[in-house]
């Protein structure tokens, strides 16, 4: 039995694709070991979202390539696809794979292997709208209690920062159908709950010009019997619709938390990155949601040193943010990405102001969150537990996505129970299972 190891870099879509193929490479009778053993085959599953993202991209190449020189080495995902030459050069790399066709990952590795050839073997394809969505099935053999389905595909967005579009084309989507098919899979296999995930899930379904839309998508998943809690992935905030809100207010297996990427809370440099709204029309959709959700739990990110932001601009984004009242906000500093138009913009922001930036919005998200967790203090929540902390300290995940611990001399693992919030605790709360 071959052995093959894979390492993913980047975001919850990227390991969703790895997982995918973890499944193929399983069922064609491969035996899949971590990456830190010696391995026939390495599969680098990469991110090109920022800098670092890239260069931890090429230090995951190179290891593999240390640990066994004769190994088959495989790159797939948004580095090749942006930037195929580079990779190509990287001596050792025996084949490329973009953003597309790793329903045939097996068949691409085992027809390159045999070949042995000093080439590397490129199978970067061009996507366009006529690409279709690759339904790959979930990995269901995890022994997460959560599992991760992507159902959405592309953008056409191009924000001015941003290199994905490029990287995984325009906008596609998955089936209704088999969105259903797939949810049936995970629950029968025992997921408690499933996480529906995308490059730009808000727009599921508006390339297809039917009216399908993620209200939809959210019904057929929940059309499931057995599936115990569903979540929502990253969206924009001007694609939460009354819809979908009003799904989120009526079925309570639909858990009550939103990821809205802010990204900057000052107008004129949420116009720069090609933001679809600004700060007037964030605020009276966050009121909006909360008339109807009030208990929601929100969550955003803020990149800080964007091109031309002003210590005037940051200053109108802290307290913009602050008014927000986010449950979490996760804070980068910009990231130039060659080919993307924010790369050649003037007004470049030094390292050292956008570290002290991150720091002071980081400040704010740790007021933020402790903040919202004393407003749930003495609240009863469902928690999904996931693992043990420490000895019967028992951690997991509430419906508004808070971390929860609980103790208990039971195994807790993939278990919903129902918790009492008693105390503030390490990056969450501490309760009492009823």
């Amino acid at each position: 039995m071959r052995k093959i190891a894979f390492y993913t870099l980047g975001c919850k879509v990227n390991q969703s694709d790895t997982a995918s193929m973890e499944k193929l490479f399983r069922e064609a009778g491969y035996k899949i070991v971590d990456f830190a053993e010696k391995a026939d085959i390495y599969l680098i599953n990469t991110c090109v979202v920022t800098n670092m993202g890239q260069r931890k991209s090429r230090q995951m190449i190179h290891r593999a390539i240390r640990k066994n020189p004769h190994a088959f080495i495989v790159v797939s995902g948004c580095y090749p696809q942006t930037a195929a030459e580079e990779v190509k050069a990287i001596q050792g790399v025996d084949l490329i794979i973009g953003n597309q066709d790793r329903a045939a990952v097996v068949t691409l590795v085992e027809a390159a292997a045999t070949e042995q050839s000093i080439d590397t073997y490129d199978n970067v394809k061009k996507m366009s709208a006529q690409t279709a969505f690759e339904e790959l099935s979930a990995d269901c053999e995890t022994e997460k209690t959560r599992a991760f389905l992507k159902i959405q595909e592309g953008c056409n967005q191009f924000c001015t920062y941003c290199i994905i579009p490029y990287a995984r084309g325009p906008l596609r989507s998955r089936s209704l159908e088999n969105i259903k098919a797939e949810v049936e899979k995970l629950v029968a296999a025992g997921f408690s709950e499933v996480v529906l995930i995308g490059i730009h899930l808000g727009a599921y379904g508006k390339e297809l010009k039917n009216g399908t839309s993620l209200t939809d998508a959210v019904k057929a998943a929940l059309e499931v019997p057995g599936l115990a809690r569903l979540r929502l992935g990253s969206l924009e905030s001007v694609e939460v619709g009354e819809d979908l809100l009003d799904l989120m207010a009526s079925d309570e297996r639909l858990q009550r938390q939103l990821h809205l990427p802010l990204q900057s809370g000052c107008d004129d440099v949420l116009k720069s990155m090609h933001r679809p709204y600004d700060t007037k029309i964030f605020a009276e959709l966050l009121q909006k949601i909360r008339a109807k959700l009030p208990d929601v739990a929100i969550t955003t990110d803020v990149i800080v040193g964007f091109p031309g932001e002003t210590e005037e601009n940051f200053a109108a984004t802290k307290e913009f943010v602050k008014s927000c009242g986010f449950s979490k906000i996760h804070v980068f500093p910009f990231s130039p990405r060659k080919g993307t138009p924010a790369a050649s913009f003037s007004g470049v922001v030094s390292e050292k102001a956008k570290q002290s930036r991150v720091e002071e919005l980081s400040q704010i998200d740790r007021e933020s969150h402790e903040k919202y967790c004393e407003s749930m203090l003495d609240k009863t929540v469902s928690v999904l537990f996931e693992q043990e902390a420490e000895e019967d300290l028992w951690e997991g995940l509430s419906g508004n996505y808070v971390r929860v611990y609980a103790r208990s001399k039971e195994n807790l693992s993939g278990k919903i129970h129902k918790v009492k919030l008693k105390a503030l605790h390490n990056d969450g709360m501490i309760g009492e299972i009823l």
